[in-house]
């Protein structure tokens, strides 16, 4: 985890309901097999907070072998791109009218170096059951996170696709931050809203406005 956390996850690390859902993780990592892998759940908290400018809500980890690495959408190198993914760069290459690229991986690790938090809602999930990690404290830790990073931070983006990151929108004050929601881009639900929804750009114009990089995406 980066250093810029540190205060942050002290403090929530401390908490009753932290302490539950720890003793909880010990005893599923000890007797299932959990996704992600234990030293890369935190994987989204090694993005440096001082350089956050957009934050991508996900649900739960991928639940199949080898694909959760700890960073919201993303897949190691190797995996092949998951069916949100391949959606989200098709977003991606209409909105900003790139000609799609071939070489592209599913590893958004360039995203988290630019400063985009990709985090998901709960954090873990036992293999082959999504949401299986619901109702633990997951979603207290994330709510916490979240509010955390309005709080301390100027001029963010927050992405928010689909019902559950939706439902964060009240944590945010709007009055300096930019909230940009619709439908998940999941192939069940990308026809739904996701495509055109203009978020790449439309964050970029955010972001310029207010001095700070651009996200390459």
């Amino acid at each position: 985890m980066h250093p810029s956390w540190q205060t942050f996850l002290q403090t929530e690390f401390k908490k009753p309901y932290f302490q539950e859902l720890s003793a909880f993780l010990h005893q599923e990592y000890q007797t299932k097999t959990i996704f992600p892998p234990k030293a890369q759940v935190f994987q989204a908290f090694t993005t440096d907070l001082n350089t956050v400018s957009v934050i991508i809500l996900g649900q739960d980890p991928y639940h199949t072998p080898g694909a959760a690495h700890g960073l919201a959408f993303s897949v190691p190198p190797s995996q092949p791109i998951p069916p949100s993914l391949i959606n989200i760069y098709k977003e991606i290459d209409a909105d900003l009218q790139i000609n799609s690229r071939t070489k592209r991986s599913g590893n958004l690790k360039t995203w988290q170096q630019q400063g985009v938090l990709l985090l998901n809602n709960v954090l873990t999930v036992e293999a082959h059951r999504a949401g299986s990690h619901r109702g633990h404290g997951w979603e207290i830790f994330t709510q916490a996170t979240i509010e955390y990073l309005s709080a301390t931070r100027p001029h963010l983006v927050f992405l928010l696709w689909g019902r559950d990151a939706r439902s964060k929108k009240s944590l945010i004050d709007t009055s300096k931050h930019l909230i940009l929601e619709s439908a998940h881009p999941s192939p069940l639900s990308a026809h739904a809203g996701f495509f055109g929804n203009h978020h790449f750009s439309r964050t970029n114009e955010f972001l310029k406005a207010h001095q700070l990089p651009e996200i390459n995406w």
